[in-house]
């Protein structure tokens, strides 16, 4: 029985990218296509098919997508000519026409078996078949009794078999739903069913390519955060540190719209974040000084504020308001109170049954 180091299963743009990173590691991979080009599925794809990514975002690793026009949309044929000319570049070993039929552990190593018996052992196992050779097909309900010709995705080729008449229905909203539905769109009567609103997203953003946006953002290469541990004793995946330098503390790298943001922000009066060394980092402005507040005395205390007569008046001896002499809170409580409330007797008449008893106040010397 033959061991090598890694089999790599499917031929397609994932296994010969596995490939390549294997032999940059040091490794032998061995490559196992069951049809017989090291393409993948890309000739049995339908005929129209193009690529929603730009040719210079459709590059394998090692080598750039051919052609002058590198913003262009490639065509199925493309593809599959770069994927050949990519194997054949590639110093590894591509068997072609070995389909694995399972897989098992066999004690360090794993058993490979082939169709027709076949069988290798290797120490790493890389599933990179994809599922297109074996399509989902749901059992719908009613389907047995269904008098009409029901066509997977995977076995469309061209809209010539439904240019007869009919009304066929497309179910889904992928990439290659739309697609399908869009070309027998020209020459029949299509209908897209799908479980919610079909929501498309804008291909080209400001004259550019989506992809490129996700390019220039690094949204393309960014790394998925690991998932927590399933339990608290179970050791989830160790996290790579981030690099440190010496001296400084790792901080969120400003961007020109913080920068922007920190400036429309200092020059509104608010406050800004950050010390005078951050803010001489990222060249801002010094802080604006406040307004300066006199120190109360220590050991001084305010005085309470006497209670308030009419409004013309306030309780007090000596105080004037609008020109009218405040009289002494003695007076006020002999007329009969303060003068606060509507039932208090005004100023200069005698108390009347039914007036507010006065108010005891001590006597404040004039």
């Amino acid at each position: 029985m033959e061991h090598i180091d890694v089999a790599v299963i499917g031929g397609g743009q994932s296994g010969l990218a596995t490939a390549h990173a294997l032999l940059r590691r040091g490794l032998q991979p061995v490559v196992l296509e069951a049809s017989g080009q090291a393409a993948g599925s890309w000739p049995r794809y339908y005929d129209s098919l193009t690529l929603f990514s730009p040719a210079r975002y459709s590059s394998l690793p090692g080598m750039p997508f051919p052609g002058a026009d590198r913003d262009r949309y490639p065509h199925r044929d493309e593809v599959v000519a770069y994927l050949t000319a990519y194997a054949d570049r590639l110093d590894a070993d591509i068997r072609t026409g070995q389909c694995v039929t399972s897989v098992r552990r066999n004690g360090s190593a794993f058993e490979v078996v082939l169709e027709g018996g076949g069988r290798l052992t290797a120490r790493a196992v890389v599933a990179a078949s994809g599922t297109f050779g074996r399509p989902h097909r749901p059992a719908l309900p009613g389907l047995e009794g269904f008098t009409g010709h029901v066509l997977h995705a995977a076995d469309y080729r061209s809209p010539a078999p439904f240019t007869g008449g009919g009304r066929p229905v497309v179910v889904g909203a992928g990439n290659s739903a739309v697609q399908i539905a869009a070309e027998l769109a020209a020459t029949a009567r299509v209908t897209l069913a799908t479980r919610g609103p079909v929501k498309f997203a804008a291909q080209r953003i400001l004259g550019r390519d989506l992809h490129f946006w996700t390019a220039r953002t690094g949204l393309d290469i960014a790394p998925l955060w690991p998932a927590p541990a399933a339990s608290a004793g179970a050791a989830g995946p160790r996290r790579r540190p981030l690099p440190r330098r010496p001296g400084r503390r790792t901080t969120r790298p400003a961007t020109a719209v913080h920068r922007r943001r920190r400036d429309q922000a200092h020059l509104a009066g608010r406050r800004v974040g950050g010390g005078r060394r951050a803010r001489a980092r990222h060249r801002l402005p010094p802080r604006p000084a406040l307004p300066h507040r006199p120190r109360r005395r220590p050991g001084r205390r305010r005085e309470p504020s006497a209670p308030r007569g009419p409004r013309h008046q306030r309780a007090g001896a000596g105080v004037r308001r609008a020109g009218v002499a405040a009289q002494p809170l003695v007076e006020l409580a002999a007329r009969g109170g303060t003068g606060r409330g509507a039932d208090r007797p005004a100023p200069g008449r005698p108390p009347r049954a039914g007036d507010e008893p006065p108010m005891l106040v001590r006597r404040v010397s004039t």
